[in-house]
């Protein structure tokens, strides 16, 4: 999952998105609304952490102008505020959740990790892949109903490839959604992620490559 942080606290800003990598969630962060609109159009974010009063241009029309694009990202807006008519005009905006602060961080996992499921009504909130199982709340992958030890990263991957296991992700697709703006397009670390997976998973191998393409988790010849 990739995650845009909207806050200008910088300590706030950093221990969100220190916490959010903990749980294989790639986030970058952004301190006022006007950046936060220029990153949402160069990059497709699953979920905007939002905070309400943010310099430059303010948090609801920030919410307004990304509720209007399609396709978009979820929205959880956060505020000091506490008040139900808060909330309401938030979710007017169109915001699709709401966090008031402060709040607990496994809250606000566990509210990202509900929202990301939305576009995909059919998946449930543990994938499945023949006999691989992830769980993006508890953080665990069993194959064969034995856990399986994985980085942050190579959970972020797995969890990609599995949520649409007939596609075919290039590797330029898994930096985009696994890794923060940081990472350096021209590393072999997908590579290299990858071969840790099918080693840390075992044989048959889950993971197919396709030559020139990219990766996927589909039944191949």
């Amino acid at each position: 999952m990739r995650v845009l942080v909207v806050e200008d606290e910088p300590l706030l800003a950093e221990a969100i998105r220190a916490g959010l990598e903990l749980q294989s969630i790639a986030a970058d962060v952004v301190g006022d609304g006007e950046a936060a609109l220029i990153a949402v159009d160069l990059t497709s974010y699953d979920a905007v952490v939002l905070d309400r009063d943010i310099p430059v241009i303010h948090g609801d029309e920030v919410c307004r102008t990304i509720a209007e694009r399609s396709p978009r990202p979820a929205v959880i807006m956060l505020t000091a505020a506490h008040s139900l008519q808060s909330r309401v005009d938030g979710l007017a905006l169109g915001a699709d959740d709401y966090l008031t602060k402060p709040f607990e961080f496994p809250e606000l996992v566990a509210r990202l990790h509900a929202l990301a499921r939305r576009p995909f009504a059919a998946q449930p909130a543990v994938l499945e892949v023949r006999d691989i199982r992830l769980d993006p709340t508890r953080h665990e992958v069993t194959r064969r109903g034995h856990f399986v030890h994985l980085t942050r990263k190579e959970f972020a991957v797995l969890e990609v490839l599995m949520r649409d296991p007939d596609a075919v992700v290039s590797a330029e697709q898994l930096l985009a959604r696994a890794w923060d703006e940081n990472a350096n397009p021209f590393t072999h670390t997908v590579k290299v992620t990858i071969s840790a997976l099918r080693r840390k998973l075992g044989e048959p191998w889950p993971i197919s490559t396709v030559t020139g393409a990219g990766y996927t988790m589909r039944i191949t010849p």
